[in-house]
């Protein structure tokens, strides 16, 4: 939070000093996508509710998970947060880190396809069933949420696009920025998805410490190089107070803290969620007498 706030104060200091405006960015590409996903799930949500009752099918918290989910998405991606990421590289770090680690889990969590099926004709619908069960795509989707290949997915994601020339290229270039967001949030909700529906807990615990881990070692190497490796993404954070190095550093402790402590969380859920288990596992053997 602490990190947060020193880049919002940065930030409304080069409002004051260099006359510039944080805005929000309207990209089709971007608010398309988000308004289509939202409504589909809104209109699915209420004809499944009138058809089984509200809170059946879809329950409440899914609902809710999904709307925060959704927020979560919207503020990243088309917020003044945005804007701002593209100028100052913390408030990047955070808009990846709100999408990898807040808006992904709770949208894995909820089974959003399930909810927008309800919301389209019922001819369209059928078809659309049959499409998703078809053999080449549940063999395609089981291979995608192994849990093993989306933990490995999502690591070379955030790896690939950390990287100074690839990160550089992407604030340059607006389709690789697209394309970097999109696959934060797609190997994202792949690796919440295979761990809420195919891992066991005590596995997921281990998913989640590994890239805790390497997640961690990435955001130390950002915060304690030396040098300026991110020369493009920082050039700009002079006028929001801070060195190019400041800046980086930052940013890497929003990488290595904040987000750290995020999975670690999860894994602690996961951990207990393991050990209750494993604590009535004896007693649903025990032979009846």
């Amino acid at each position: 939070m602490a990190i947060i706030a020193i880049a919002i104060m940065s930030a409304a200091r080069a409002h004051e000093t260099a006359g510039t405006t944080s805005h929000w960015t309207i990209d089709p590409f971007v608010v398309a996508p988000l308004l289509a996903s939202g409504i589909l799930y809104a209109l699915g949500t209420v004809a499944l509710w009138r058809r089984a009752g509200v809170d059946r099918g879809i329950r409440l918290w899914q609902a809710a998970a999904y709307a925060g989910g959704w927020l979560a998405l919207a503020g990243a991606l088309i917020s003044p947060l945005h804007w701002l990421g593209e100028h100052l590289f913390t408030a990047h770090m955070i808009e990846h880190e709100i999408v990898m680690a807040v808006a992904a889990p709770l949208l894995a969590s909820c089974r959003p396809l399930a909810a927008m099926m309800w919301a389209l004709p019922k001819v369209l619908r059928g078809g659309a069933g049959a499409l998703v069960r078809s053999k080449p795509i549940a063999l395609a989707w089981r291979a995608l949420t192994r849990p093993v290949n989306a933990t490995l997915a999502h690591g070379i994601a955030i790896w690939l696009w950390h990287a100074p020339p690839v990160f550089d290229a992407a604030v340059e270039n607006l389709m690789l920025h697209r394309l970097q967001h999109l696959s934060f949030l797609v190997t994202g909700l792949l690796f919440w998805w295979s761990l809420f529906r195919r891992a066991e807990p005590g596995a997921a615990v281990g998913h989640l410490f590994v890239t805790m881990l390497h997640m961690s070692v990435l955001g130390a190497l950002i915060a304690l190089a030396p040098h300026v490796f991110y020369r493009v993404q920082t050039a700009d954070a002079l006028a929001f107070g801070l060195t190019p190095l400041q800046d980086q550093q930052l940013a890497g402790l929003v990488m290595w803290v904040p987000a750290g402590t995020i999975y670690a969380g999860a894994a602690l859920v996961f951990a207990a969620v393991w050990i209750a288990r494993s604590g009535r596992a004896p007693l649903l053997r025990e032979p009846a007498r």
